[in-house]
């Protein structure tokens, strides 16, 4: 009996019978068959069958059996390939029979954007944007209308003071107005063409805030080569020429730069900036402004801000408060002009270029630089404030005309002339 016959009987049931040989029972190094095996010792010739026939060795334990879920001693639950083991810090091969990206494809290599493309990106935009509001600037320049010889030099004019003063005239004019539109802002149908407010504003060369100065319509002046008068009455008799001398013959000051606006523009200016929101102090309802507004913060339309600004309702002294609002407004039409919403939103800032080119008039020596010191001067919240009066005059050409304080008016001119801020005294009566 050879050795595997006595094994083989010692794990067979009781009653004798040998158990069925296990599959590794028959093989032996080399994969032959045991019967086929010659007994003997050692050395003895062994015999293999062909590779086709051949068993494959076991799988090494630290590798994952083909469709088994025990991977490393641990079970894997469902039915989803094991995945080759990954060392820590190691990619895997990525292209042609690497993992497939998102549909099915090989993944490519990830592309990094390089700093120096984002500021190229960067400095071509921001060129962009300089070569466009250059032009614009341009166009704004070329587009704005000249008064020739408002600024005339004469005999006797004021000297050039320290600072910049502007004349800044808000006119009756109809010009440009249907008669529908007459109708519906209530400026009457009255022809020719009067001053509805004047300030004088004075921009500092230091630090000081500009300060923006009131000039009631119905002040009693002197007219030069006219007499007295009301100081509305020298743009009637001769026109932006004729009131700048006043102005400058009554207060002193050397007149810089001169703007006008009419009633079309007024409005125009207001509509292209979508309205401004004006805190109405008391409620006012004058059909011959074509206003109707109650008390409190509200937005204004064009319409509506011109009536705003033109009525005589409301206070004891209806033309100052007249001039009060009108100070008011044009402080929150220029901050509503300056914000970002509307400078850096094309759709809102050039048509508001457009309209303001459009609505003003200059004097022939004020360009779109100048115009652009206005509005950061007016942008810089002025000190506002009236020429301070007290009392009426009658006037030869009938009727009556506010009188200024003397000795106070003179203080506030001089001030203005010598560059220095406004005295607080003055400012407190406005």
């Amino acid at each position: 009996m050879t050795e595997d016959d006595r094994t083989r009987a010692m794990r067979s049931p009781g009653d004798g019978r040998p158990l069925p040989p296990r599959p590794s029972d028959g093989l032996r190094s080399g994969g032959a068959p045991a019967h086929h095996l010659p007994s003997g010792g050692p050395g003895a010739p062994t015999h293999k069958l062909p590779a086709a026939a051949q068993v494959p060795e076991s799988p090494r334990v630290d590798e994952p059996v083909r469709g088994s879920s025990r991977v490393y001693g641990r079970e894997r639950s469902g039915k989803s390939p094991v995945r080759p083991f990954k060392s820590r810090g190691q990619e895997p091969p990525r292209g042609p029979g690497g993992p497939a990206g998102r549909g099915g494809g090989p993944r490519g290599p990830r592309r990094r954007i390089s700093w120096k493309a984002v500021v190229a990106v960067v400095a071509g935009l921001l060129v962009v944007l300089l070569v466009a509001a250059v032009a614009l600037f341009f166009v704004i320049d070329s587009r704005l209308s000249g008064i020739d010889g408002v600024l005339d030099d004469y005999e006797g004019r004021p000297a050039d003071t320290p600072g910049t003063n502007w004349l800044l005239v808000g006119s009756d004019s109809r010009k440009g107005l249907t008669a529908a539109q007459r109708k519906k802002l209530a400026t009457g149908q009255a022809a020719g063409q009067r001053t509805d407010s004047m300030m004088l504003l004075h921009i500092p060369e230091g630090s000081d805030k500009p300060t923006l100065v009131s000039l009631p319509r119905d002040s009693a002046v002197t007219i030069p080569g006219k007499g007295r008068d009301k100081l509305n009455s020298a743009y009637a008799i001769g026109g932006p020429k004729l009131l700048v001398r006043t102005v400058e013959t009554v207060t002193g000051v050397h007149v810089d730069h001169y703007m006008e606006i009419g009633f079309a523009g007024f409005v125009d200016i207001v509509d292209a900036i979508g309205g401004v929101e004006i805190n109405v102090r008391a409620a006012v309802n004058d059909p011959k402004a074509g206003l109707n507004l109650k008390k409190g913060v509200q937005e204004l339309n064009g319409s509506q801000a011109l009536g705003y600004v033109r009525t005589r309702k409301g206070g004891a002294l209806p033309d100052f408060e007249r001039t009060k609002r009108q100070r008011q407004f044009l402080g929150a039409v220029v901050k509503k002009a300056a914000s970002p919403g509307v400078l850096l939103n094309p759709f809102t800032s050039i048509p508001l270029a457009f309209s303001a080119t459009d609505a003003v008039e200059v004097d022939s020596g004020t360009g779109a630089f100048n115009m652009l010191s206005l509005g950061l001067a007016m942008g810089d919240s002025p000190v506002t404030t009236v020429v301070p009066f007290g009392g009426n005059e009658v006037i030869p050409g009938g009727g009556t005309a506010v009188k200024w304080d003397r000795a106070k008016a003179l203080a506030l001119f001089d001030a203005l002339k010598s560059d220095q801020p406004v005295p607080k005294e003055v400012v407190d009566a406005s």
